[in-house]
């Protein structure tokens, strides 16, 4: 089971809607870890690690939230990294 992180950005209706810790939760029950933090733009910044499927998994459960509305998801690469938990950050 590979492991990979995603740099993302999330752009919509992001915040003040839960997104971090809807995002936070999920990632909790996939195992998956990292950290989400709201951007001063009005987007939402996160680093994830975890198996591709596992992020994609993230991803659709964030879109089918009630008040999330994401408009576009803006995604790099990254080296893994150690670590053993998801957290929310502030600012």
């Amino acid at each position: 089971m590979n492991k990979i992180r995603k740099h993302l950005f999330f752009s919509g209706r992001v915040q003040g809607v839960g997104f971090r810790y809807k995002a936070y939760y999920i990632a909790q029950s996939l195992g998956l870890t990292g950290w989400v933090r709201n951007c001063y733009d009005g987007r939402v910044e996160m680093e994830v690690q975890g198996t591709l499927e596992d992020i994609d998994q993230m991803i659709i459960q964030l879109k089918q939230q009630r008040y999330i509305d994401i408009d576009t998801i803006e995604a790099k690469s990254m080296d893994t990294r150690q670590e053993n938990s998801f957290s929310v950050r502030g600012y």
